[in-house]
């Protein structure tokens, strides 16, 4: 019998579970839950969905914390023809209902502990039903019906039905802070999702022996592609809410002896630092990666000391196309600065300003070309082509980075500096605008701009400069305003209070000068 090559999102799930139907595809809160479960829910769930009207390309947004009925719904979601969106938990109700705007999205798959943000969310919305899990609150949602996900997985039927969903089709929307203060919706349809899971799986030496631990939000396309690839390989996700109670985290590592750990330099740094305490270190994970945010070289030797047997993965990537490049975990000593070269299937070069190629050692503006790169952004086709650029074919287009690198003459990539004002901190991305427009509603504020300057451990923090009124306004108070709109990563580290905002010559608060006021303050 012919073998068919996956095309589609969904058909990884159908595969695994027709040749691993008992084997265990995801753990969460000690409980193990099969492949074919996985796909029993999911269908059931993609077949609810398709009763309540939901037809090929609407979209439907998951708005959950990481758990067992967050990966049903994704592959619910894809299995029905639709396409999901993966929202941060942590998002309040302005931004989830901009979202749910931009994208048109029809369902809303959430939680309970959730209903202060989207009931005020889905107002004015395209949204007619809500999927709840946990108890279905006793509220009334003009236009909106409330239903238990939990009873949908236990009662649906499931019915047969063909989806005529093709690898150009739209899988997912992956919103992404913009510069302007709106997030953007980055299209990925199945064929670049595809594409990218397999591309990850082969240069980090991923199969079906491996146990992913995941304790970053799926929200966040690092996370998002551990569910992806782990159900593609056949292998088992071990799915923790987050990394906010470290200790729960080490137990579950103790207990189910994962080979594979995904995270960021927050994280690893917390790692670190409590095996310099008390020895913490774990010869079960063969694998660590690394991405958001570059990894000092000069922890290097101590993530050894906390992973004895891993090899170290470093990264570099952006939403636009999942992953640029990796280094070679071989080479982690020869090469600590370089995050590597493109990863398989794909090509990277860099160009000057003009568009002229650069030199080695030169350092240029870093451009991807391959099968990974988005479609453009929902409903913004003027930043589409600002960042999708003519290619080297007719007609193709390649993703204009923005970012700046430096290759030497074996091709690999050293990451110079970004060319915008997004700051990542803590592996995720965060608009300045978007800060500032918060703390323009605190009474008493005149003048507000964000920086973000380099930190070890975060990538970057975010300081936050304000002139006032002559209100007594104290740091506190600007923080508070903050948390009460914002997700926590995104809430300035430090306010400076100035008498003064210094401007340019054209009258624009002078953000190089505030950076590095920020930077002296330090």
């Amino acid at each position: 019998m012919i073998s068919i090559p996956q095309r589609l999102l969904g058909e990884a799930l159908l595969k695994t579970a027709e040749k691993f139907p008992d084997k265990t595809a995801v753990i969460f809160k000690g409980t193990e839950h099969s492949y074919s479960q996985l796909k029993d829910s999911a269908e059931k769930t993609a077949s609810y969905l398709i009763e309540a009207g939901i037809k090929k390309g609407d979209r439907v947004a998951v708005y959950m914390n990481n758990s067992w009925q967050s990966a049903v719904a994704l592959y619910g979601i894809t299995l029905s023809g639709a396409v999901f969106l993966m929202v941060n938990p942590q998002t309040k109700a302005d931004k989830l209902q901009f979202i749910l705007k931009d994208s048109g999205s029809r369902i809303l798959i959430t939680e309970s502990r959730l209903r202060n943000e989207f009931v005020r969310a889905v107002e004015g919305t395209e949204v007619f039903n809500i999927l709840l899990n946990g108890p279905v609150p006793d509220i009334e949602i003009e236009n909106v019906s409330l239903s238990g996900f939990e009873e949908i997985l236990e009662k649906q039927k499931k019915i047969d039905h063909k989806v005529d969903v093709i690898p150009n089709d739209l899988a997912s929307l992956i919103y992404t802070s913009g510069s302007t203060g709106f997030p953007k919706g980055v299209m990925m349809t199945h064929e670049s999702m595809v594409f990218a899971s397999w591309s990850l799986i082969e240069y980090q030496r991923l199969d079906e022996d491996d146990r992913i631990i995941l304790v970053i939000p799926l929200a966040f396309d690092y996370g998002l592609y551990q569910l992806l690839m782990s159900v593609t390989i056949g292998g088992t996700l071990i799915i923790e809410q987050s990394f906010a109670f470290p200790s729960s985290v080490y137990k579950d590592i103790e207990k189910y002896k994962p080979t594979v750990f995904p995270a960021v330099p927050t994280i690893f740094a917390m790692m670190i630092a409590m095996n310099k305490k008390s020895d913490l270190n774990f010869p079960c994970i063969k694998k660590i990666t690394n991405t958001a945010a570059a990894l000092p070289a000069k922890t290097i030797p101590d993530l050894k000391k906390v992973f004895p047997e891993a090899l170290i993965f470093k990264m570099y990537g952006l939403t636009e196309c999942k992953r640029v490049c990796y280094l070679e975990p071989e080479l982690v000593d020869e090469k600590p600065s370089s995050v590597g070269k493109a990863i398989p299937g794909t090509e990277v070069f860099l160009l000057s300003v003009d568009d002229k190629p650069v030199p080695a050692g030169e350092p240029g503006i870093l451009h991807v070309r391959g099968p990974h790169v988005m479609l453009g952004y929902w409903n913004n086709e003027k930043l589409s082509k600002e960042m999708l650029r003519p290619g080297k074919l007719p007609y193709e287009r390649v993703l204009c980075t923005n970012d700046w690198f430096k290759m030497d003459e074996e091709g690999f990539l050293y990451f110079l500096s970004r060319n915008d004002d997004i700051i990542k901190t803590r592996g995720e991305k965060v608009s300045p605008v978007e800060v500032e427009n918060v703390i323009y509603k605190k009474e008493g504020v005149k003048e507000v701009a964000v920086v973000g300057i380099p930190d070890e451990i975060m990538g970057e923090s975010i300081i936050a400069f304000v002139t006032t009124y002559g209100s007594e306004l104290q740091e506190k108070d600007i923080q508070r305003i903050c948390m009460e709109n914002l997700e926590i990563f995104m809430v300035p580290s430090k306010v400076i209070f100035l008498n003064e905002m210094p401007k340019s010559p054209n009258g624009k608060i002078d953000k190089k000068v505030l950076t590095k006021m920020a930077l002296e303050n330090e």
